[in-house]
């Protein structure tokens, strides 16, 4: 009992780490960025709330999980910004080093069933998956929208990048969020000028 709840604790005590990973997305008060640990609570957030419209019938629990552990291998990796000039294989290298290491740290059966979660995530292949990759893709083009363009400008974002790289994934788990955002988007992107 003392050796598992020493592995346990020394895991926990590593994901704390994740509160000091940076994003390229700021707070929606335009204060600070967020940090990757307020990413994954939110996104969680969004999820529960906005779970009846998946594309599928999901266990929200299980998706939970993935949301809460998808980001957890930024610890040693780092944030990729979605729209960032990113080595893909590299970065897939990276996380998966990182989550052997992090979940590595935990108990067997915990280190296995975390790690399942993640690569679940990662694969986009059940019901579950899909819809936490859609709604990982949520929380940042709504804060955008807010911010008056945030980190479109930063990055030079254009639509049809948002379209690939977040419509794709959302009209894939949720695709009436992105009947509804898109729209959204669209006139944004028109109305500054940057169709």
């Amino acid at each position: 009992m003392s050796a598992r709840l020493d592995a346990q604790i020394a895991f926990l005590k590593e994901a704390d780490h994740l509160k000091a990973v940076l994003r390229a997305s700021r707070l929606l008060d335009d204060s600070r960025f967020e940090n990757s640990a307020e990413h994954s609570w939110h996104v969680m957030l969004y999820a529960l709330v906005l779970v009846e419209h998946s594309a599928e019938p999901v266990d929200i629990a299980r998706v939970l999980k993935m949301l809460l552990l998808h980001d957890i291998v930024e610890i040693d990796a780092g944030d990729a910004p979605i729209h960032g000039d990113v080595d893909h294989a590299a970065k897939a290298a990276a996380e998966e080093a990182a989550a052997e290491r992090l979940f590595g740290l935990l108990p067997d059966d915990l280190q296995h069933e975390f790690k399942s979660l993640w690569v679940e995530f990662e694969a986009e292949e059940t019901p579950e998956s899909r819809f936490a990759k859609a709604i990982d893709r949520m929380p940042t083009p709504i804060t955008n929208l807010e911010l008056g363009g945030g980190s479109w400008i930063d990055y030079n974002v254009t639509l049809e990048q948002l379209d690939h790289r977040v419509g794709v994934p959302i009209n894939g788990g949720a695709p009436g969020v992105w009947g509804w955002l898109r729209p959204k988007l669209e006139s944004w992107f028109h109305r500054n000028g940057r169709a």
